[in-house]
């Protein structure tokens, strides 16, 4: 009997190690699903580039030869790599606007990470590493105007600023304003679902995507930034007008509020640049 008690012990003990590694497993080898995840699809090709002043052509010139000697250099590259890689970025302070001093003044709209964000009342991003660089191999004074980003070509076609810095994709209406500059960065839409939203996952193409949202309906809300290229693209205007959607387009004053209100369960999906697309996603996931 007390043999039979101490095989019985034992095996109760076995039963209760093999459950507990279970248990400990299932906490470890279970991925938890995101909260948002973004279709790793170009639903668009597009360029980056500066946005200068008209009435500067000087200065076009100079912003011109300095994104060549970046290139040439590896500058560019170094400051890429700050924030697409494992680089630490680089804080930009602005300068107070003095009309008696010699200063560069920059449109941008600072809630458009990686490319232009703040951190308390600094400046971050690629392209305001690269207003830093600028203003001091021009020998001026750098200062940021944060705006609404469909303000910030109006703000230099109106000569309050002298050149946008805004991640900015060419346009033909944003030409109306200002003179482009040589292109810095290739750029895309991509389309940000619930991480648990399995509507896209059999694509493989933009135009499979194209395809399912042309299929949607009035009830279907697609948020974007307002005055970006994922306006244009929602609401099928200006080079987007073939993509015919039926959807309703929602504007924010900027992407990680749609993205949000999405998870809120106020839309269904978010369209909008590709980097900045991933840097709020990663942000959102963080942070659930």
């Amino acid at each position: 009997m007390k043999k039979s008690m101490k095989v019985l012990a034992m095996v109760m003990a076995l039963v209760l190690m093999v459950s507990a590694f279970a248990a400990c497993g299932s906490d470890t080898d279970v991925a938890k699903t995101p909260a948002v995840k973004v279709i790793n699809i170009n639903l668009t090709e597009e360029e980056y580039a500066f946005g200068v002043d008209k009435n500067q052509p000087e200065l076009l010139e100079q912003v011109n030869a300095f994104i060549a000697e970046i290139k040439e250099n590896g500058k560019m590259e170094e400051i890429f790599n700050k924030y697409f890689k494992e680089g630490t970025p680089t804080p930009v302070t602005s300068a107070a606007l003095d009309e008696t001093k010699d200063q560069l003044v920059v449109a941008t709209n600072a809630e458009f990470p990686p490319f232009e964000y703040t951190e308390g009342d600094q400046y971050l991003g690629v392209d305001m590493e690269i207003a830093y660089l600028l203003a001091q191999k021009l020998g001026k004074e750098l200062v940021i105007q944060n705006m609404d980003f469909d303000a910030v070509c109006l703000s230099v076609g109106s000569h309050k600023c002298d050149i946008a810095m805004a991640g900015l994709t060419i346009n033909e209406e944003r030409k109306e304003s200002v003179t482009f500059s040589d292109s810095y960065y290739q750029a895309s839409q991509k389309l940000i679902v619930k991480g648990d939203d399995t509507t896209f996952d059999d694509c493989t193409t933009a135009d499979q995507v194209v395809a399912k949202l042309q299929s949607m309906d009035s009830s279907v809300k697609i948020g974007f930034q307002n005055g970006t290229t994922g306006q244009s693209y929602t609401e099928s205007t200006g080079d987007f007008e073939s993509n015919t959607f039926k959807v309703t387009p929602v504007g924010y004053q900027n992407g990680a509020l749609a993205v949000q209100d999405m998870v809120n369960g106020n839309l269904n999906y978010v369209i909008i640049d590709a980097a900045p697309a991933q840097s709020i996603a990663d942000s959102v996931n963080a942070a659930a």
